[in-house]
């Protein structure tokens, strides 16, 4: 009986391998196969079309950027201050376009402009002058 037995658990034993292995073998076939006869794997890119003329078609131009105006706008600095308010209040009255900057640390840069003309800069540098400023040269903005 004993031997009976030892039999029944050498039997189990072995099914339970066998089962164990053909898990293993089908489990493999269904994650493998799939990739073995995909004939064409998936991209994740859109596909790109190329069109290339031909001889009697016209010839490739590219587009050109769009011109930029060639209108140059000047503006004079007028200085940079710790308290612009007293100068900003000469510019109002004076009646000239005015605009600031932030400078480095507590400074405000005060620039007179933009101007159209090069003479109206000119115009404004004088008009800068008779004020009492001493402002920079001209640049353009």
């Amino acid at each position: 009986m004993a031997e009976e037995q030892q039999d029944v658990e050498t039997l189990k034993k072995r099914g339970r391998r066998r089962l164990v292995g053909a898990v293993a073998l089908v489990l493999l076939a269904v994650v493998v196969l799939p990739m073995v006869f995909d004939p064409e794997p998936k991209s994740t890119l859109p596909p790109v079309s190329v069109r290339i003329p031909g001889e009697n078609e016209t010839p490739f131009a590219p587009k050109l950027p769009a011109k930029p105006s060639h209108r140059a706008e000047y503006v004079i600095q007028v200085g940079a201050f710790t308290r612009p308010d007293p100068v900003l209040a000469k510019l109002a009255g004076a009646k000239l376009p005015y605009y600031t900057e932030p400078a480095q640390g507590d400074l405000v840069r005060v620039r007179a402009g933009p101007f159209a003309s090069r003479e109206a800069a000119d115009q404004a540098l004088a008009k800068l002058k008779e004020l009492g400023l001493k402002p920079g040269a001209i640049s353009a903005k």
